[in-house]
């Protein structure tokens, strides 16, 4: 629309007379493009944050996703724009910011995992003051945001999670906790803050899946199975 036009070429005069003009009709502001953005993402990914509260107060809804699954908060917050951040949950009624904040996007990442993700600490913390769940997992293979902290080696958001009781013995889908991926990695230091916190049971690293079908498995050699049935006159050969 014309004014996803006007912000992507920062127009900012022009942009809030549009808005202004517009404020009373909703699915103007809420018009997607091409890629599904409303006029809201593109304030954000061009990090014009008066543009995006201007936005919010004349009614642009903040749950739109775009092709991705990001809603505009998914996107400040993959950017570190605490700015960008603060205005859209400030601007958010509770019920709606609590839905937002749980919202995971197409690669199934909530906004804390993506801030994670980044490395950007003042962000992760707004986000968790707010009430974003420290514990979520990401629904393909159970990460939380303290397990990809362990695989980023990112000691002081390993630091800032446990401090803002991130459970360290939480495990992925796989039966991983936090404290055994940080087995072969170089930052000890993540390693000895883990351990001490980690129960004596997901310290050890789990048995491969190679290692417990290699136990189920028969003792006998291949070459041994293959002569087990062999029978002659309803007798079994003996070798």
């Amino acid at each position: 629309s014309f004014l996803h036009l006007a912000i992507i070429h920062e127009e900012k005069a022009l942009s809030l007379e549009v808005i202004r003009q517009m404020a009373s009709d909703r699915p103007f502001l809420n018009f997607q493009n091409n890629l599904s953005q409303t006029p809201l993402h593109l304030a954000v990914i061009t990090d014009q944050p008066e543009i995006a509260e201007n936005l919010l107060k004349a009614g642009c809804d903040p749950e739109i996703r775009d092709f991705r699954g990001n809603t505009p908060l998914h996107i400040a917050c993959e950017q570190g724009s605490l700015r960008s951040v603060s205005v859209l949950t400030q601007y958010c009624q509770e019920h709606h910011l609590l839905s937002v904040l749980q919202a995971t996007n197409y690669n199934g990442h909530t906004c804390l995992h993506l801030a994670s993700i980044q490395g950007y600490l003042a962000v992760v913390e707004y986000l968790l003051s707010l009430g974003a769940d420290v514990n979520a997992q990401e629904p393909c293979n159970g990460r939380t945001a303290l397990h990809l902290a362990v695989d980023l080696q990112n000691s002081d958001l390993v630091s800032l999670l446990v401090k803002h009781g991130a459970d360290v013995n939480k495990v992925t889908y796989q039966g991983y906790s936090p404290y055994q991926l940080t087995w072969g990695r170089d930052n000890s230091s993540i390693q000895e803050q883990l351990k001490q916190l980690t129960t004596a049971d997901l310290q050890m690293l789990p048995e491969s899946e190679d290692e417990e079908s290699s136990e189920s498995e028969s003792e006998f050699t291949e070459d041994e199975l293959i002569y087990d049935d062999c029978l002659i006159g309803g007798r079994q050969l003996a070798f």
